[in-house]
C-alpha cells in the first residue's frame, strides 16, 4: 500500500507562486510514475503535470512554462512549484502514483484571489 500526503495549499495573489510537495510511503518510490492533477468546482479532474521514473516530464498546455515538477527519489518526494498564478489555477491538488497499482492523495486547496 502507498500512502500520499499533499502540503504546500493556501492563498495566493495572482502572480504569486507556491510549491506543493506529495510525500509519499510504503513501498519503493523511485519505480513509481508521478502526477499532479487538479479539479476545480463543477469540473473534471485533469492532469497537470507528470513525472517518469526517469525524470521526464510532460505538462497541460495550460500551464507550461509556469508550472515545474520534479522529484527527490532519496526523500519519497514529488514537487510541483507553481509561480505566475492566475485564477483559473484555483482548484485542488491531487497526487497520483502510479506503481503497479495507482494511488491518489487526499488533495491540497490552492486558490488564487486578490
Amino acid at each position: 500500500q502507498v500512502q500520499l500526503v499533499e502540503s504546500g495549499g493556501g492563498l495566493v495573489q495572482p502572480g504569486g507562486s507556491l510549491r506543493l510537495s506529495c510525500a509519499t510511503s510504503g513501498r519503493d518510490f523511485s519505480i513509481c510514475a508521478m502526477g499532479w492533477y487538479r479539479q476545480a468546482p463543477g469540473k473534471q479532474r485533469e492532469l497537470v503535470a507528470a513525472i517518469t521514473r526517469g525524470g521526464s516530464t510532460n505538462y497541460a498546455d495550460s500551464i507550461k512554462g509556469r508550472f515545474t515538477i520534479s522529484r527527490v527519489n532519496a526523500k519519497n518526494t514529488v514537487y510541483l512549484q507553481m509561480s505566475s498564478l492566475k485564477p483559473e489555477d484555483t482548484a485542488v491538488y491531487y497526487c497520483n502514483a502510479r506503481c503497479i497499482n495507482t494511488y491518489w492523495g487526499q488533495g491540497t486547496q490552492v486558490t488564487v484571489s486578490s
